[in-house]
């Protein structure tokens, strides 16, 4: 994978025809180890968000060799990439030839459920083996996610009890409960508020848990979505565990993804058409944009111009953009603020697209065949300090408070570690 200084380095060299993932693999290293030296118990990395072999590299060499799975290509990866990794089967619903191959042909031990069909599936896949961690997923109710995750997976709290009595009986190793407070979640009590759901059902069902795996949410920095600092998320799951009705060897995990790499890549792509307002690009949705289309997300965005001797205007204009496919859902309304004078053949660099970015792509039309290069440069906005330039944002959830976040943005007039308790 090349290297170079910054984006407009690698369009001053070559002026790529294909979109091109830019990579920071030190900004996941930074991320990981906030997460390491800053949360008071096991840090699992949900693979799902990024599952680029760079970035599973990376956090294994720092020492991050815990990772969430979902499936069997997703445990291929990280034993490819990260091996002799502790591996984590989280999906609550798995074929049973991928729960076989998962214990059998990989080691994996730890298995999320959420129902007594799953169990019994894990048991009877594994050849009734005790040497299994069972993880019940419990379905809370949380506020504050820009994406709500309650409806597909997790038991009701009332009907939790006879579930983790059940997954309790089943093994002679851990039994533990997780929930997910929904994605990009902006209030760090959210973390709180469920695992004192989670607290009461092991109460009603009279066992205790071995560990509580508080999940992912963690958010990062984007236009409009500006959350309070991780700190007051890691207090609120350590107070929230604090007051848990555990016992004193009770392990407290958690789940990142987003937060680890959301900032440790961009996409550059290249202008192929401009219809006044609209600018036509060689990534969409169907690539590396799903959520600047479906979600509606307004990314931070650069011009680069490979130019020397033209530099953009100061001016910026509100945009929209359009992926390189024919269908018309292909659409990212933003707005995404540009310097007015952009044209065909310019670039534009999406910013904080490291988390569900690559890992949506598709070939839908013949298109989505992206590259990788690595960059040097800072992100355009950062939970960690990394960032370059600051400027004053409201926060998400109080529009009397102020906070300084950290984005790269054209000029213009617009715009104690521990693993027991």
């Amino acid at each position: 994978m090349r290297t170079y200084h910054t984006p407009l380095d690698l369009v001053r060299e070559r002026s790529p025809e294909r979109p091109v993932a830019l990579v920071r693999p030190d900004v996941v290293a930074v991320a990981a180890r906030w997460f390491q030296d800053n949360f008071k118990g096991d840090v699992l990395y949900a693979v799902k968000a990024n599952p680029s072999p760079w970035v599973i590299r990376t956090l294994a060499e720092q020492g991050l060799t815990a990772f969430d799975v979902a499936s069997i290509p997703e445990i291929e990866l990280v034993a490819a990439h990260a091996p002799g990794s502790r591996m984590a089967f989280m999906h609550p619903v798995k074929s049973r030839a991928a729960i076989t191959r998962a214990y059998f042909d990989y080691g994996v031990r730890t298995f999320a459920l959420d129902t007594h069909d799953e169990l019994q599936k894990i048991l009877e896949a594994t050849g009734q083996a005790r040497d299994l961690n069972l993880i019940v997923r419990l379905g809370v109710s949380a506020e504050g996610a820009a994406y709500t995750l309650s409806g597909k997976f997790g038991v009701g709290l009332d009907q939790a009890p006879p579930l983790l009595l059940a997954a309790r009986r089943a093994t002679e190793e851990l039994m533990g409960v997780s929930f997910h407070v929904g994605s990009q979640c902006m209030r760090p009590t959210a973390y709180q508020a469920a695992m004192a759901q989670a607290s009461r059902a092991l109460v009603r069902a009279g066992v205790f848990a071995d560990v509580v795996d508080v999940g992912g949410g963690f958010p990062s920095v984007y236009p409009g979505m500006v959350p309070p600092a991780l700190d007051d998320y890691l207090d609120s799951i350590h107070r929230g565990f604090e007051e848990m009705k555990v016992h004193e060897t009770t392990e407290l995990w958690c789940e990142p993804g987003r937060v680890l790499v959301a900032e440790a890549s961009s996409i550059l792509c290249k202008v192929e058409l401009r219809k006044g307002d609209a600018l036509y690009l060689n990534d969409g949705s169907y690539g590396s944009l799903f959520d600047a289309t479906h979600a509606r997300w307004p990314f931070p965005v650069k011009l680069v111009r490979g130019s020397e001797a033209e530099a953009p205007s100061d001016e910026l204009r509100a945009f929209r953009f359009y992926g390189p496919t024919c269908d018309s859902i292909d659409h990212m309304p933003g707005p995404f603020w540009l310097p007015e004078d952009v044209r065909e053949g310019d670039y534009v660099e999406i910013g904080m697209l490291g988390a569900y970015g690559v890992a949506m792509n598709t070939r839908f039309n013949g298109f989505g065949d992206a590259e990788t290069a690595a960059v040097g440069d800072a992100p355009m906005a950062s939970m960690f300090g990394l960032a370059k330039r600051s400027i004053a944002l409201p926060r998400a959830d109080d529009a009397e408070e102020r906070k300084v976040v950290r984005f790269s943005r054209p000029k213009g007039k617009a715009g104690q570690r521990r693993r027991r308790r």
